[in-house]
C-alpha cells in the first residue's frame, strides 16, 4: 500500500537536490539490489533533525550498510560521533567502504552484532538515536533506549506505518511489534510523538 502517493513522491524527489556522489552510489546499489533504505526524502529529514537539536552523539540501531549513517554523519559537526550497530558483517564492510571516500569516516564507529546487546557496550547518553531493526523488536528497542537518551534528545524509528499493515485486521510478527510500538511512544509520559506519513512511516519522539 501506497503511504503517500507516488505522484506526490515523484514531485518531491525531482525537487530534492542532487545528492553527493558517495550518497548517490549508495542510492544506486540499494536500488540495484532491492535493499530498504530510507532514501533522500528521509534522509533530508534526519539531517534537519540533527542540526535542529545540534546532536553531537548518534546511535542507530540497525545500520544496513550506512546510509542513513551518512545523512548523519554529514549533520553532527567536527567533533560529532555516529554509532552504527548492524549484524551482517558484510552490510558493515559495504559501509567503511563508503565512509572512506568522504571525510566524515573519522566520525563513524561501527560495531557488528545484536544491537540490543551492543548498545549496552557504548557509554554515555545519546542526543539521537535510530531506530531500524527487525520490527518485531521494537518495543524491547523502546524500553531499551528510553534511559540511554538524553532529555530533548529524539527517538527516531522508521517503516512504523509498514507498508499500511498496520491498518490490516490480522498483524503478522512484525506488524504486530511495529502496533506495539506506536501505542508504547504515544503512550509514554517521557516522550511527545508525532508519525509523519513519509515513505513508510517515521516516528519522531523527543524526551521530556
Amino acid at each position: 500500500m501506497d503511504i503517500v502517493n507516488a505522484n506526490i513522491v515523484d514531485y518531491l524527489l525531482n525537487v530534492t537536490p542532487e545528492r553527493d556522489d558517495v550518497l548517490e552510489d549508495m542510492e544506486e546499489y540499494a536500488l540495484a539490489r532491492n535493499f530498504p533504505i530510507i532514501g533522500p526524502l528521509v534522509g533530508r529529514l534526519l539531517f534537519l533533525l540533527t542540526k535542529a537539536i545540534q546532536a553531537q552523539r548518534v546511535l542507530e540501531l540497525g545500520s544496513g550498510f550506512g546510509y542513513s549513517a551518512y545523512w548523519f554523519a554529514k549533520a553532527v559537526g567536527k567533533d560529532g560521533q555516529v554509532f552504527c550497530t548492524e549484524c551482517d558483517p558484510d552490510n558493515i564492510a559495504h559501509a567503511k567502504e563508503y565512509f572512506h571516500r568522504t571525510k566524515i569516516t573519522n566520525k563513524i564507529t561501527c560495531f557488528t552484532g545484536d544491537a540490543l546487546k551492543l548498545i549496552d557496550e557504548i557509554d554515555g547518553q545519546f542526543d539521537i538515536i535510530f531506530n531500524d531493526i527487525d520490527k518485531h523488536q521494537y518495543p524491547k528497542a523502546f524500553r531499551k533506549v528510553v534511559p540511554r537518551l538524553r532529555k530533548g534528545g529524539l527517538l527516531i524509528s522508521d517503516n512504523v506505518l509498514w507498508d499500511g499493515k498496520v491498518i490490516q485486521n490480522k498483524p503478522d510478527r512484525d506488524t504486530a511489534g511495529i502496533l506495539t510500538y506506536n501505542r508504547l511512544i504515544y503512550s509514554s509520559k517521557e516522550f511527545f510523538t508525532t508519525i509523519v506519513p513519509l515513505r513508510d512511516g517515521i516516528s519522531i519522539s523527543i524526551k521530556l
